[in-house]
Parts: C-alpha cells; structure tokens; sequence
C-alpha cells in the first residue's frame, strides 16, 4: 500500500488481501488450531520461520495476522503482534524488555491497571520504577538521563486526559539509550502516530477504539520489526494469544475507524464546550478546549482531540450516584471507545483498582466522571445531561 493513501482508505483496505480465499470480499475466520504439512521438510521450515505459514494457533492464525497488518499499516510501523487482551499488551512488552536492576521512567497519570505493574509487580522483580507528574518534562527528562531501560507514555491519559510531548520526551529516551513506548489507545491512529514522533513501540487496548463495537478483547503492539520478533516471541511462549473470532470482529469495526473517530472527536467538543457552562461541574478534562493546560501539545502532535473526556461535579461521589443513572443515551460501564456514549466514575473504571488514596495522589477526585463519546446525535447527548443535571440539581440542591 503506498504511503501516501490516506488513513480512511487504509482502515478499509490495508492488510487484508492476501487472506482472502475463494474470491471473498472479506477476511474470513479460521478456527483451526493446527496446520497440516505432508512435505517434512516445508513444515520445519515454517516451523523455524524460514518459510511463511502456519503451524499452531498459539503461535499465528491467518485471521489475526490480518488483523496485526492493518494496524501496522494504521500506524506505518514494520511489524506488529497482538494479544488477548490490551493489558496483555502492555504486561509483556514490558516482560520482553525489563529484567531485575532494570529502570524504567513513567508517568503518574496512567491506567490504573499500568499502574499497579509499576507500583505492585515489577517493584517484586527488583525493577526500579520513577513515576513523575504528567506534564512536568523537564522532571521526566532529568529522570531519563539518570539512566533508563524504558521510557514509558500514555498520551492522552486515562482519565484525566492530559498530554505528554512525544517528540521530546522521546528525544530523551533516545539520547539515554531508552525504549521509548507509547500508549495510543485513546488518540488512536487516526488521531495520533506516535512512532513517527520518534516512539520505538506503540501500543492499542484494540478493545476500544480499535474494535470500537464493545464485543471484542484484544490488544496490538506495533514498530520495528527486531523490537516486535522479541516480543512475539515472550508472547508465543506465554500464550496470551488473541481469538480469531475477536480478531475478526476487530478487523470489522476498523473498516469504519475513521468515520467513528471524526464523529467521536467532534462530540466530544462539542459536550466539554457544554460541560464548561454548568455551575454544577468543577472541572472539564479534554485536550480540545484551550484552557486545558496541554492544549498547545495536543495540537502539535494530534489531528483531533479525541472522543474521550472526564469532568468533575460538585458534591463528589453523591452527585456522581444521584446523576448517571438518570442518563438515557450512555452506558454506565467500565469500556470506553464504542460506538455507544458510556460514562462512569474512575472508582468503577480505570482505577478501580486503586484506593482512594492512591485515586488522590494521581489527582483523580471521586466525583470525577469519565465520558467516552460515542456517534449519537450531539444535540440529543447534551439534551440528555441537561435533564440529569436538572434532576440533580432538584434532588441534591447542588
């Protein structure tokens, strides 16, 4: 596929072909966990990797390698694995590249389940971990030179939706020898190609935006091809290995990637521009609107914004009770990315995992409310939460 073909056009297209069998327009799913050869000497060479093909499920399936290609091209990346779910994605990236008196530098902003390997798990493995504040680079910068076996970024984050320069951060990463890694699940490729910032690996809970229906687990990790062979390798020995039903369903929703996209970014301008006029709300989080303190990054480095968004209501966890459940057009859920709105509270969704406590120190308040726009109607959106709102505001008198 050139280079030069547009990202819509690679999100229907790209990938694809040569998985196509008996003239079929679509990717079909092969459910066989084994690969037969007659020639002895033709199945070894597979085996080894000599020769294309397939041996074993756990290792590779056509389905899902058709799967990893669209994201390698989504992303302009060399090679691409994938998973089962978007933690196994990250869990064993790290696992490849990390081993005990290891450092690896990050953010204190990122997924709770990201968190918790770098405050629970690789602490156990004698790797050191540094989590600075989101958004401080120099502090990131300064932390890098120390020495660094990984740079890790979410950019935008989860939940609170801030922004890191991957350009520059990844400059650091580089000159300290470090692996740069990104998190793209919440800009998305349409929104934001992160390897061409300078990132050595990007990587998707494909599970979101990727497959964007709510009906499929998985994950991807995409870049060089040295660095992606290493980590299909830990992948096929652990066997965190993707579904290809999934990778079926994922190749589906990516042929409407971009026009889901375009509609999720605009509603969710449109509703924080909204959110921003209520009295009720204390803070709207969302990189699109220019008093978001990393508003100027996020234009330099994404096309859109993205669909995600999170505010904070006076009131706490009271208001956020008393609130959601009135909303008609949004699933109170924790998944985000889908086609349908879905809302809910960090303490049920991304870092359930986390005390409060913990919730606190990441600056995450308990009346915070994470908004995944889906592609209604904006009007009928925001009409919907100005009569929750009232609700509230009669029940609570907030």
């Amino acid at each position: 596929m050139k280079k030069d073909t547009k990202q819509g056009t690679k999100a229907v297209w790209a990938g694809e072909k040569e998985y196509l069998v008996h003239g079929a327009t679509q990717v079909p799913v092969v459910l066989s966990v084994a690969y037969g050869y007659d020639d002895m000497d033709e199945w070894y060479d597979v085996a080894i990797g000599k020769k294309k093909g397939h041996i074993y499920g756990r290792n590779t399936n056509p389905t899902v390698q058709a799967f990893e290609d669209k994201v390698k091209f989504l992303e302009s990346a060399e090679a691409a694995t994938s998973f089962s779910t978007g933690m196994a994605a990250i869990s064993n990236t790290l696992a490849t590249f990390l081993v005990p008196g290891d450092r690896i530098v990050s953010i204190k902003d990122t997924y709770g389940g990201t968190n918790k390997i770098f405050t629970e798990f690789l602490p156990r493995q004698q790797i050191e971990v540094v989590l600075c504040e989101t958004g401080n680079h120099e502090k990131i910068e300064k932390e890098v030179a120390k020495g660094c076996n990984i740079l890790y970024l979410e950019t935008p984050t989860n939940p609170t939706v801030k922004i890191s320069d991957i350009e520059r951060l990844a400059r650091a990463g580089r000159n300290a020898g470090a692996l740069v890694v990104v998190d793209n699940t919440f800009a998305t490729p349409i929104n934001q190609n992160p390897l061409s910032l300078g990132a050595d690996l990007v990587i998707h809970s494909a599970t979101k935006f990727l497959g964007g229906h709510a009906d499929a687990l998985g994950g991807v990790v995409c870049g060089r091809e040295d660095l992606i062979e290493k980590i299909y390798h830990y992948r096929e020995i652990n066997g965190a290995t993707m579904d290809p039903m999934a990778a079926y369903l994922m190749l589906r929703g990516m042929k409407t990637l971009h026009l889901r996209v375009r509609q999720q970014c605009k509603n969710a301008m449109e509703l924080a521009n909204y959110l921003n006029t209520k009295e009720i709300v204390e803070g709207v989080y969302y990189p699109g609107v220019e008093t978001h303190p990393h508003h100027e990054i996020a234009k330099k480095q994404m096309k859109d914004f993205g669909g995600m968004l999170s505010f904070a209501v006076k009131g706490g966890v009271d208001t956020v009770r008393h609130l959601l459940p009135k909303l008609q057009f949004a699933n109170r859920a924790a998944n985000l990315g889908a086609v349908e709105t879905t809302v809910g509270p960090a303490r049920t969704t991304s870092h359930v995992e986390c005390t409060p406590e913990e919730r606190a120190a990441m600056g995450i308040p308990e009346g915070l409310i994470r908004v995944s726009c889906g592609i209604e109607e904006i009007e009928d959106i925001i009409a919907d939460f100005e009569q929750a709102f009232n609700y509230v505001r009669s029940a609570l008198e907030v």
